[in-house]
């Protein structure tokens, strides 16, 4: 038999249930944990299915060989992308996890998107353009001027490149004189940045050209990277001539923009940098002909005026002798005048100082008689005194010849120091086994001393 329940238990047991959740509030919950739990991450994968909507946001799915997930890109975030994604393409979206709650599809709603690849590509520009930037390759200093009137430039670009066929059309429209040398090379592809180097370098040895073009046309961050490589930064840093880098379109940047001597946004650009446009120098040329023109007339015009002022003032050669005959006499007589006068005064001036000296004159006869009695006294006292000097000094020397210690020596007499050269004067100031030393007349000698005795009176 079956056991009958307890309505009261039952009720019980229907109040301690968990809450029963609606479709939505489950939708809800699971998009809040999903959002919790992964935060902003980076995926990669293929897109396929991929739609823009008229509301400008992208629907697309993100796949791998394994597996796939809804995404979608909403208008505001979908404006910033630098491309617009197709079917196939490899990308990198930086996402959050959700669920979409109307339908319950679980999706990535993506923040930002990018080719694949392109952040360690980025990453690797960003560590080249460091390293270069600190040795100096990049520094206004070192950047050259281009010349004022290339006769041959050379260009560093592939052979079926549209950017050269661009090139040429303009460097022909606007500079048909310039001639153009082409250094072939890939632009892109496994072993590019080295062709290309190798290009810049050929060409810098060369030296056959006045300004060196590095071009390619447009494309992907991928079809440019070959000028991304150090071998061709340093290339463009040591060649020969000026470099000017015209790669991509306006608003891509390479290492090689950087490097160069100037830097185009575009090819054409570049060839219109290189090559100022014949017209202009036509126009320029005309321009100074015409200035030239009127200098030299302005001149002739001057030199004109100038002959017939000279020629009114121009007289006849015996008129302009006999003038400047009379212009010498006169000077000649003014100078006669002019040498004699002062010597007469000067005469009269030597005559007049003479009489006064004869007259200011002193008698010197008797102070010569004066001088010459001091002189005989003065000699004969200084005869008496060095005798006497003499006299004194031989006493004083007799003396100091009886008082040389080396004399009383020569007697036999010695003289006797201790160990510290202090004179021994009394037995007291010996001790047996002590060393002294004698001075005798003609030398010296150590004694060592056996034993002292005073002497006993």
């Amino acid at each position: 038999m079956k056991a009958r329940m307890n309505p009261s238990a039952h009720l019980e047991n229907i109040n301690a249930a968990p809450p029963v959740l609606t479709v939505s509030a489950l939708n809800q919950a699971v998009a809040r944990m999903l959002e919790r739990n992964f935060p902003l991450a980076w995926v990669s994968g293929e897109i396929s299915n991929f739609t823009r909507a008229a509301s400008g946001h992208w629907y697309f799915t993100l796949k791998d060989d394994a597996a796939q997930v809804r995404a979608v890109m909403f208008r505001g975030r979908a404006q910033y992308a630098d491309f617009t994604p197709r079917e196939g393409d490899k990308v990198e979206v930086r996402t959050l996890v959700t669920l979409y709650a109307p339908r319950g599809d679980y999706q990535l709603n993506v923040e930002a998107i990018r080719r694949a690849g392109i952040g360690n590509l980025y990453e690797a520009f960003l560590q080249l353009k460091d390293k270069l930037t600190a040795e100096g390759l990049f520094d206004a200093a070192r950047k050259r001027p281009l010349p004022y009137f290339p006769k041959t430039i050379g260009i560093v670009t592939s052979m079926q490149a549209a950017a050269l066929r661009d090139i040429l059309t303009t460097l022909h429209r606007r500079a048909p004189q310039v001639r153009v040398v082409l250094y072939p090379t890939p632009v892109q592809g496994e072993g590019a940045a080295l062709k290309i180097a190798q290009a810049i370098t050929i060409a810098s040895t060369r030296k056959e050209c006045d300004i060196l073009l590095v071009c390619r046309g447009g494309g992907s961050i991928e079809d440019l990277w070959s000028f991304n490589h150090e071998e061709v930064a340093r290339a463009i840093a040591v060649c020969a001539m000026p470099v000017i880098s015209g790669v991509g379109h306006e608003t891509d940047f390479t290492i090689a923009d950087f490097v160069a001597d100037l830097r185009a946004p575009t090819p054409t650009a570049a060839a219109e940098m290189a090559a100022t446009p014949r017209l202009d120098w036509l126009a320029t040329l005309e321009m100074h002909a015409n200035d030239l023109n009127r200098a030299i007339r302005r001149q002739l015009a001057n030199a004109a005026q100038t002959l017939d002022w000279l020629s009114r003032r121009m007289v006849s050669p015996s008129a302009h002798i006999g003038h400047e005959r009379l212009k010498l006499r006169s000077l000649h007589i003014r100078l006669v005048h002019a040498t004699r006068t002062p010597l007469n005064q000067a005469r009269f001036a030597v005559m007049h100082l003479r009489a006064r000296m004869s007259a200011q004159l002193p008698d010197t006869a008797a102070h010569r008689v004066r001088l010459a009695d001091f002189t005989r006294r003065y000699a004969a006292q200084m005869t008496t005194q060095a005798a006497q000097r003499r006299q004194a000094l031989a006493s004083l020397s007799s003396q100091l010849e009886l008082l040389n210690p080396q004399r009383t020596l020569e007697r036999g007499y010695a003289i006797v120091t201790d160990g510290k050269g202090r004179v021994v004067r009394a037995p007291k100031d010996l001790h047996p086994r002590d060393i002294i030393t004698m001075r005798l007349s003609d030398g010296s000698a150590q004694v060592g001393i056996a034993s002292v005795q005073p002497t006993l009176e």
